[in-house]
C-alpha cells in the first residue's frame, strides 16, 4: 500500500465528477446504440446481394446472413471435360457475394459507430 493509505480505503479514480448521473447517461447511450445495432443487424440479414463470375455465366445470390440463397449456371458453361473451370467460377461468384455482404455490413456498422474500430463488429 502507498503512503497514507489505510487498509480497506478506496482510491478515488476518474475525477470526472459526473458520478451516477454521468454513468446512467452513458449506460442509456450504450443501450440505445445496442438497440440500433440489433435493428441494423436484422435489416442487413434481410438483404441479398448478387455476384457473377465468368462474364455472367455463373450467378450467386447471397443473403446478409452469408448464406447462399441461389446459384445459377448457364448451361453453355457446363463441360463434362472441364469441371475444374466450372468449380472455379462457382467459387469466385460465391466468394464475391460474401465479400459484398462483408463490405455492406462494415459500411453500415461504420456509420453507426462513427468509425470507431470496435472488436467483433
Amino acid at each position: 500500500m502507498g503512503r497514507g493509505m489505510k487498509a480497506g480505503k478506496r482510491v478515488k479514480t476518474g475525477g470526472g465528477g459526473g458520478g451516477r448521473k454521468g454513468q446512467m447517461a452513458q449506460i442509456q447511450q450504450m443501450q440505445a446504440m445496442q438497440a440500433q445495432m440489433e435493428k441494423m443487424q436484422a435489416e442487413l440479414e434481410e438483404q441479398e446481394v448478387t455476384a457473377t463470375a465468368g462474364g455472367g455465366v455463373v450467378t450467386a445470390v447471397v443473403s446478409g446472413k452469408k448464406e447462399l440463397v441461389s446459384l445459377t449456371i448457364d448451361k453453355d458453361v457446363v463441360d463434362p471435360d472441364d469441371v475444374e473451370t466450372l468449380q472455379d467460377l462457382v467459387i469466385a461468384a460465391v466468394n464475391e457475394g460474401m465479400r459484398q455482404v462483408d463490405e455492406i455490413t462494415n459500411n453500415e456498422y461504420g456509420k453507426l459507430t462513427g468509425g470507431l474500430n470496435i472488436p467483433g463488429l
